[in-house]
């Protein structure tokens, strides 16, 4: 009994014994080893290991069988630090909260992707010039080919940042001159459309729910705004103004609900059109039988307020397909030239603007 209890426990044990050392080969599994099983030189391993062109697709099939049988993985920073660059683009950013800024860096990721590059993003709690150094120097640390700053708050266009010389940068939603390669939506032309809409549709003026001071976005919008009623001979209202959320579109709201004779609100973004319109129907404002509503944006759920949203369409992933491109054109040498390219926006009216009621 005892001996065949000995017995039926040491055939696990030796099984274990050598699967840890199957393990541990598996581990140590080099180049070379891949080779002697494939029956190929070690440079057709590492040509096979970098997509390189130039093998047969039999010889090829059979160094993959020779890696996956030995668990041969390629040294990925060895190839990097060998080829020079890391296929990782980095990623600044200074607000995670707003949608403009997460359907940026998504498309970021989405464009970088079909490159083959990945993605390291590094978020940033205050933008200043510290800050900005501070994240570069972390970025090194991790290995990044290139950076893409999303930088909506005024500083590139004021100067008071530079960027460091030796990175290939390029900055997504703000203003740089000709310094950097820019890629930002056409904001003065959609806030243009979506005032010109409510005027043609017959309102004497259009008051604004701007986005915060220090938002570059916010700014190119309400100085277009203003421009178009000033344009069109109309007297611009204050300036109300909301941090980009719905809770302050919400209290915005309740302000303009109390002016009787508004009838037209552009509201900055879309989410602080949804707490405009709950402000609007909470004091029995009805949109847009009384007053006009349209965002800036084109969120997913916009044709899905009650009512739905006319709003302005950003196109997020042609604005991160452009940075993607714009840095990888400067990491290759190519002609890239710095500056901003504008990204066309569109008018989507849905059923919150109408003609304002007759008086």
């Amino acid at each position: 009994m005892n001996t065949a209890d000995s017995g039926s426990t040491s055939v696990p044990r030796a099984l274990t014994r050598m699967d840890e050392q199957s393990a541990r080969r598996r581990q140590s599994a080099s180049m070379a080893d891949v080779a002697r099983l494939a029956g190929v030189s070690s440079q057709t391993v590492s040509r096979v290991s970098n997509g390189y062109a130039g093998v047969t697709e039999e010889t090829r099939q059979e160094v993959l069988a020779a890696m996956k049988e030995l668990g041969y993985r390629p040294n990925s920073a060895a190839r990097a630090l060998k080829r020079g660059e890391f296929r990782t683009i980095g990623v600044i950013t200074f607000n995670l909260s707003t949608t403009g800024n997460m359907r940026t860096l998504e498309a970021i990721a989405t464009s970088a992707a079909q490159e083959g590059y990945a993605v390291t993003l590094l978020p940033v709690a205050v933008p200043t010039q510290d800050e900005v150094h501070g994240a570069f120097s972390r970025l090194g640390e991790l290995a990044v080919d290139a950076v893409i700053i999303i930088m909506e708050v005024h500083l590139l266009d004021a100067a008071t940042i530079s960027l460091p010389p030796h990175v290939q940068v390029a900055v997504a939603d703000s203003d740089a001159g000709d310094r950097y390669t820019v890629v930002d939506t056409d904001q003065a032309g959609g806030a243009r459309a979506a005032v010109r809409h409510l005027l043609e549709l017959g309102h004497r003026t259009i008051w604004h729910l701007a986005g915060p001071e220090e938002s570059y976005a916010a700014q190119r919008r309400a100085d277009a705004w203003r421009a178009e009623l000033i344009e069109a001979g109309r007297v611009p209202p204050a300036v109300v103004r909301g941090d980009w959320s719905a809770e302050s579109g919400y209290q915005a709201g309740l302000r303009i609900a109390d002016e009787e004779d508004c009838t037209a609100v552009f509201a900055a973004n879309d989410q602080m059109a949804l707490g405009l319109l709950r402000a609007l129907h909470e004091r029995g404002r009805r949109i847009p039988e009384d007053v006009s509503v349209i965002g800036f944006d084109d969120i997913p759920e916009a044709g899905s307020f009650l009512p739905p949203l006319t709003t302005v369409h950003q196109d997020f992933a042609e604005v991160g397909r452009l940075c993607v491109q714009g840095v990888l054109r400067r990491m290759r040498h190519d002609a890239a030239e710095h500056g901003t390219t504008l990204v066309p926006t569109k008018l989507v009216v849905r059923d919150s603007t109408a003609p304002p009621p007759s008086r």
